[in-house]
């Protein structure tokens, strides 16, 4: 594994973006370049370049499976799955080796962070010199200096801001030593100046398709002010490092940042453009509406282009920029079975590997929790976020990998047809038992039968490490699988979502439980300002149906005032994590939402799965041992054994616990 020493870096790139203007639209093109030198960053089109190449590196963390499944492995929502090596089975803290700095996957964000840092240093040092660069494209710089350093001092505590040519300066020097930064100096220095100089000069409305502007930084910001109110506040005494007094330079407290972070949002709320929320939650996700106007940053891919993509188009390795997250939570239903007669002695693959939203690439690294399919998604009906975010109808597709026959016999050897059901996880627990096989059993995959049905069942108590509803939000979309199969083995060519305009009302919400004074919201989404307002308006759009994504078919039914009326009087932090892993489940926010609030070990400390093998449907409880230490992520080994630090200092560089 390539490691990055902070030190040496210079201003590099795995591509330069040069603007241009395609017909009506504007949008980026991408050309190969391996790195930017000093001069290179003194002309306008070198600073333009390092610009937009900011928004290339996002591609390098976020879609990128081992970073993601830091994110979620561990929490309430995710454990391992049954194909997961260490990569996964470190993350999930349940005995299943060590976490440690060789181990942890936050790598991936640090290896690839201080680059893009680097070159946002350049490019405001020589943005000046060369004169002609509008302040506003220096803003779309700083925001990202701004996000890196907001990402890193959430997940590894204090980091170094000078990389060796001084606090937020270019570097190009190869010295390797180097200094972490307290936690309040990395706000207070760059987090928030960056985020809000940028709220200040970047534009309302987008620049190009998918770069940032006013409310993009808004939206940074309040995640940012209200970690660090958290922060200041630590109400279960959780250790930082390194260690510093929980105090802010400028003498606020936690209540100021909280009610700072309340006011950045409901502005945002109240002055949406170019943002807002999709009519339905299935319109959030769904692969042919991509880049709509509630995703407020993405790290983007192609399938026009394997160039632009910066990834095959037809195979993927897992590595580099190959967006791969969403194999992470997809199990092997090409296992599933059906006969080709009625007596079963003849059976065929009936479910196919496809690029399709519903099915793609399995890898089987990561599952759902029981708890989570039944206490969070405990409402099915109401609310459409359970059938928004998982496949749980896996439907026949066999013809489309040359299987000619028309009608084949499943569960109860009843006939299916192309697109009928073959294997489906149930809502609830149904009234009359299951009668699952002790193995694998007819349909391949150990689903069991229920009189009547011809599809073969799985209910909630039966997920397990190796069949379990898959995430579809993740899922690939392609235009062009002419009617077949498509391109199943390569990473997905959507945009991997960053953040999304829903967020607002969550950290609003937030911030008033935690005393932020509320006030009326104006606007397309008026409310009272209260945390039951805000978080109404959310659960009003999440009653909206317009499709039952597993039903495969229209549904027209508006349950907002069900789900409205349903919201507690009283809003609390568990409330509000509640509802926002019915919102972000699988987006990848869990663990950082968790370390915020202090709230992993008591949510996260124990889950429900079945085993690892086909047919075992019974419920074993895990136990996490989730210690205060864990709270902060390692620095990575490479980093600590590439410092030309005294030993001493090489020991006190690496967080305690590690």
């Amino acid at each position: 594994m390539n490691r990055i020493q902070i030190n040496t870096l210079k201003a590099s790139a795995l591509a330069l973006v040069v603007l241009i203007s395609g017909g009506c639209k504007k949008i980026m093109e991408e050309t190969p370049r391996s790195s930017y030198t000093p001069v290179f960053f003194q002309t306008q089109t070198g600073v333009q370049g390092g610009i937009t190449s900011l928004y290339a590196h996002l591609r390098y963390i976020f879609g990128n499976a081992y970073f993601y499944n830091t994110g979620e492995t561990g929490t309430d929502e995710v454990t391992w799955g049954q194909s997961a090596d260490g990569n996964f089975k470190v993350m999930d803290v349940s005995g299943q080796g060590a976490l440690d700095a060789n181990s942890s996957r936050a790598d991936v964000l640090w290896n690839n962070s201080f680059y893009d840092i680097n070159t946002v240093n350049g490019i405001v040092e020589n943005a000046v010199k060369v004169g002609t660069i509008p302040a506003s494209l220096v803003a779309e710089a700083k925001f990202f200096r701004g996000f890196d350093y907001f990402m890193l001092v959430q997940t590894f505590g204090g980091v170094p801001l000078d990389l060796g040519a001084g606090e937020l300066k270019f570097n190009t020097s190869q010295i390797r030593t180097s200094t972490r930064n307290t936690v309040p100096e990395v706000y207070t220095k760059a987090v928030f100046p960056d985020l809000l100089q940028a709220v200040n000069d970047l534009p309302t409305t987008a620049r190009l398709t998918g770069t940032v502007t006013k409310n993009t930084a808004r939206l940074f910001l309040a995640k940012a002010y209200l970690t660090y109110a958290w922060w200041l506040q630590n109400p279960n005494n959780i250790p930082t490092y390194p260690a510093t007094d929980r105090k802010d330079p400028a003498g606020h407290d936690a209540a100021y940042y909280f009610q700072q972070a309340y006011t950045v949002a409901t502005t945002a709320i109240a002055s949406p453009a170019p943002y807002g929320l999709q009519p339905t939650f299935y319109d959030v996700h769904v692969g042919s509406n991509d880049r709509n106007s509630e995703v407020v940053l993405y790290a983007d891919h192609t399938q026009q282009n394997e160039q632009y993509n910066d990834a095959s188009l037809t195979y993927g390795g897992g590595g580099g920029a190959d967006n791969f997250a969403g194999w992470m939570l997809t199990w092997n239903y090409t296992v599933i079975k059906s006969a080709k007669v009625p007596d079963w002695s003849s059976t065929v693959n009936s479910v196919q590997r496809e690029a399709d939203q519903h099915l793609g690439r399995p890898w089987v690294r990561m599952a759902p929790t029981i708890d989570a399919i039944e206490k969070t998604f405990a409402d099915k009906t109401n609310d459409s976020r359970y059938d928004g975010t998982f496949t749980t109808v896996y439907r026949g597709n066999w013809n489309k990998a040359g299987v000619t026959q028309t009608t084949l016999y499943n569960a109860n050897s009843l006939p299916v047809v192309q697109g009928d059901a073959i294997v489906s996880f149930l809502n609830d627990e149904p009234g009359t038992g299951i009668v699952y096989p002790s193995g694998t059993g007819q349909s391949g995959c150990g689903a069991g039968v229920l009189p009547g049905r011809a599809d073969f069942v799985i209910s909630p108590e039966g997920i397990s490490r190796v069949v379990y509803p898959s995430l579809w939000k993740l899922g690939e979309y392609r235009t062009d699988n002419a009617g077949g199969l498509g391109q199943p083995n390569a990473a997905s060519t959507r945009p991997f979502n960053i953040a999304y305009f829903s967020e607002f009302f969550f950290i609003a919400a937030e911030a008033a439980v935690k005393g932020a004074t509320p006030t009326a919201v104006s606007g397309p989404y008026a409310n009272d300002g209260t945390a039951r307002g805000l978080i109404n308006v959310i659960r009003a759009r999440a009653g909206k149906w317009r499709f039952d994504n597993n039903g495969n078919t229209t549904k027209v039914q508006d349950n907002s005032v069900a789900m409205t009326a349903a919201t507690p009087a009283t809003i609390d932090i568990n409330y509000i994590l509640a509802e926002r892993s019915r919102e972000y489940y699988g987006d990848g926010f869990r663990w950082w939402d968790l370390v915020r609030t202090q709230k992993w070990a008591e949510l996260s400390s124990s889950y429900r799965i079945c085993g690892i093998t086909y047919g075992d449907h019974t419920p074993v409880t895990y136990t996490r041992n989730i210690q205060p230490y864990l709270y902060l992520r390692p620095i990575p080994q490479g980093q600590i054994d590439a410092l030309q630090n005294t030993a001493e200092e090489k020991k006190a560089y690496q967080n305690p616990g590690y």
